[in-house]
């Protein structure tokens, strides 16, 4: 069973995921895959050096991620073309990573641009961990040391909570303590275990 797993920056998807691959999920992270295609030697960073300069490489050879970040996050053209040469290679190794998966598999896909990307469709299942807007500027100021201006700009270059709301199938509201959230975890994965189990007749 393929089951699309999103939430904006701040929500907690990532938290989700972990309990997720506890239970027996196979988790499969973007953002892990995204560091993996433009790691060090990789043709994949190459092809953002061509894009857009040496200036974004450490000493060491690898991508600056937060100058990278600081480049592309707020010049949605930037922004672009930098998914454009992320997106695919990603791709890539999601086909990879899934085609070694069993039938009776969880496959969560864990996605942030999910929707921005307009894969929602593509999965059986679509679960966007959901907080309000203002938690999410609370949390990412307390635990990551952001100004509350950075917060805001990130989370306005993402799809709006709505946006993600209306491809759900399963909304996981973390607005509360994390025990509630692991019941919450916890109830939708029986549901998509137990769906994952189910064998078509055909």
């Amino acid at each position: 069973m393929r089951v699309g797993l999103t939430g904006g920056v701040g929500s907690g998807k990532s938290t989700v995921a972990a309990e997720l691959a506890e239970l027996g999920a196979v988790v499969i992270d973007a953002d892990q895959l995204a560091r993996e295609v433009v790691a060090r030697g990789t043709p994949g960073l190459a092809a953002v050096v061509e894009e857009f300069g040496e200036q974004l490489l450490t000493p060491e050879g690898d991508l600056d991620r937060p100058a990278m970040g600081a480049l592309v996050f707020g010049d949605e053209s930037r922004r672009r073309a930098l998914e454009a040469i992320v997106h695919p290679l990603v791709f890539e190794r999601y086909a990879e990573l899934e085609g070694a998966t069993g039938p009776d598999d969880v496959v969560v896909h864990d996605i942030p641009l999910l929707v921005e990307s307009g894969r929602a469709e593509e999965f059986e299942a679509v679960l966007v961990v959901d907080v309000p807007d203002a938690v999410r500027i609370e949390r990412l100021v307390r635990d990551r040391g952001w100004t509350r201006e950075d917060a805001e700009s990130r989370i306005a270059a993402q799809a709006a909570r709505e946006e993600r709301l209306a491809v759900a199938t399963h909304v996981i509201d973390n607005a509360g303590t994390r025990e509630e959230l692991r019941e919450r975890v916890r109830a939708v994965w029986r549901e998509l275990d137990d769906a994952a189990r189910v064998t078509d007749p055909a």
